[in-house]
């Protein structure tokens, strides 16, 4: 069985060009589009102007640190998955601390590999999670639209 790969529109925030780069060089051979900011301010910009269906942030960074740009992100975009990158081990700690906020971290230095498993599980898992409410929202409808014996029914209000 092949495994599912969702082609996504990825935000990558970093504020070290060696590191974002490389993100981004890794995620667009991997037929992602990727848009580009180099801190939080930036980000927030760029969220204001385009769709994106993942964000993936460094913590440290000037202007705005990339937990306050993932607080922001699940403020606006509630849906939109978020992995999150450090390569200092108390970030980590704070990163760990916001397991219901993001969906994955990286710890830097970081391979190619693990950079696409953990993209792949978050895009796999905020997939899942929109067809879940998909199902539910349609049963939701369903119920609603039936009497109590089963059977639809309109009713007319004149």
């Amino acid at each position: 069985m092949r495994e599912y790969r969702p082609v996504a529109r990825v935000l990558v925030v970093e504020d070290e060009e060696a590191v974002r780069d490389y993100v981004c060089r890794v995620l667009t051979l991997h037929g992602h589009t990727v848009l580009v900011a180099h801190d939080g301010a930036h980000a927030v910009e760029q969220m204001n102007e385009h769709h994106f269906d993942l964000l993936v942030s460094d913590i440290v960074m000037p202007m705005m640190d990339g937990i306050s740009l993932a607080l922001k992100v699940r403020a606006t975009r509630p849906h939109v998955p978020i992995v999150l990158m450090t390569g200092y081990a108390n970030e980590q700690q704070r990163a760990h601390n916001l397991s219901l906020l993001i969906e994955g971290l990286l710890s830097k230095p970081f391979t190619m590999d693990q950079l696409l498993a953990v993209v792949n599980k978050a895009l796999a898992g905020a997939r899942h999670r929109a067809m879940e409410e998909e199902e539910s929202a349609s049963d939701t409808t369903v119920q609603s639209s039936s009497s109590q014996d089963g059977t639809l029914s309109s009713e007319s209000k004149s």
